[in-house]
């Protein structure tokens, strides 16, 4: 397996192996934001083929109640693995790990991530990697479909975060 920043030649790779909602589509609005220097998108690939991805945000969590509680500590968002029979083979523990790197290499002491209050797997994982529940949050965010309608979506979150140790220092 390969862990590694994406790349633009990638977004209509992931469109067709990872499916997203929205247009112009949620891997297209990642890779974006990580041209503007704001994140980092990583992805899986197993045989050429995408099978996860996760993004670092460098500014925090968009969620007023974390902010208010960490302010810009990095965030891992939208992590997954896919299809879902790829998932518990160690794909997302590598991405939380390659997220963990970027973030010691910039210096930064703590990553947080927030998981659905009614995702007790991803809980779990979290919690077997030293994830510690921080705030409970409202997650909210919106796509746009095929037809120009906007879908509002709102999650029960719990954002967890894990201290970082410094290497070689």
């Amino acid at each position: 397996m390969e862990i590694r920043p994406c790349r633009a030649e990638d977004v209509p790779v992931l469109d067709r192996h990872i499916p997203a909602p929205g247009a112009p589509s949620r891997h297209a609005d990642r890779f974006a934001r990580q041209e503007a220097g704001a994140g980092t998108y990583l992805l899986a690939w197993r045989d050429g083929v995408p099978v996860g991805h996760g993004q670092v945000r460098w500014d925090g969590c968009a969620a007023p109640e974390v902010r208010a509680v960490l302010g810009d500590c990095p965030e891992l968002n939208g992590l997954d693995v896919w299809p879902e029979g790829l998932r518990g083979q160690g794909i997302g523990t590598a991405l939380v790990h390659a997220a963990e790197e970027l973030v010691r290499e910039r210096g930064g002491t703590a990553l947080g991530l927030g998981v659905a209050r009614d995702n007790p797997r991803a809980a779990a994982l979290y919690a077997r990697l030293g994830y510690e529940p921080v705030v409970a949050y409202t997650d909210r965010w919106a796509w746009t479909d095929a037809a120009g309608r906007t879908h509002a979506c709102a999650d029960a979150c719990t954002f967890l975060v894990r201290p970082l140790a410094v290497r070689g220092g």
